[in-house]
């Protein structure tokens, strides 16, 4: 990590960077270490080699049981079914819940696949970057399945309602350029991860507490009714107006200098 900016990246390139076990759990666990850090500022997320991210590694799950046995196929996955500790997430589900959960904002740069699983982790981030070029897919439904690392949650939420039905039901791929009209992304660049950690630098820069109730804030307003929101934003600029940050932020622009924050509390 570098000036409160955490690098982030998915790391098989040789499968282009398909989700095993050993990655689902890497992923969980540096969700975890970040979200105790109190000195990151923002998250970029991004894929080593040719892709972000292709799926879910069918060939090692299946490996993990009897060729022959589809039951026992189930049983060597089925701990990804389960509730991972105190989040409402299961194991396989926390893998993109985390990038959501996570206090501070969270850019996924998306180059070459993101298909399946590797669609729904970049969903969780909070800003996606993509390459024009790069290649998106809800393809689960080509295995007889549905979206459950979720994908059902986040997609309602960036796309219509129709066009999340569209892309569940037929399982098409789209590229950066259609991704940003549909509102699957954010917008696109010929380097996303280049632009990813300059936006994620410019955030560094800005009020670690004023930046952290935007993030919650803004995910909550999908969930709650217009009231709590309200009492909710009330309270959240009660509690920074007049706190050590936000004096910093104002005396910084009047002094024309750059902020020097403390870490947040929480």
């Amino acid at each position: 990590m570098q000036g409160g900016v955490a690098d982030v990246r998915l790391n098989r390139p040789d499968k282009l960077n398909a989700i095993d076990r050993a990655m689902f759990l890497a992923l969980i666990e540096t969700g975890a270490q970040l979200a105790r850090d109190k000195t990151l500022r923002a998250v970029v997320l991004s894929g080593e080699g040719r892709g972000f991210c292709a799926g879910l590694d069918f060939a090692s799950f299946m490996a993990m049981g009897d060729a022959g046995d589809a039951g026992s196929r189930r049983e060597a996955g089925g701990d990804l079914l389960s509730t991972a500790g105190d989040s409402p997430a299961t194991m396989a589900q926390q893998a993109a819940y985390t990038w959501m959960s996570l206090p501070v904002p969270v850019i996924a740069a998306v180059h070459g696949v993101a298909f399946g699983g590797g669609l729904q982790i970049a969903l969780g981030a909070d800003i996606r970057i993509a390459a024009p070029d790069a290649r998106f897919s809800v393809m689960e439904i080509k295995w007889g399945l549905i979206p459950d690392m979720t994908g059902t949650q986040t997609l309602r939420h960036l796309v219509r309602l129709d066009v999340a039905k569209e892309l569940t039901f037929t399982g098409r791929i789209v590229d950066g350029e259609e991704a940003a009209r549909l509102g699957l992304v954010t917008r696109v660049s010929a380097d996303p991860h280049t632009d990813a950690m300059a936006m994620a630098a410019e955030i560094a820069t800005k009020s670690p507490d004023a930046i952290r109730s935007a993030k919650r804030l803004l995910g909550d307003a999908v969930y709650v009714d217009l009231a709590d929101g309200l009492r909710s934003e009330a309270r959240a600029q009660e509690a920074l107006i007049g706190s050590g940050n936000q004096l910093e932020a104002v005396r910084a622009n009047l002094e024309k200098r750059s902020p020097d924050f403390s870490d947040p509390e929480c």
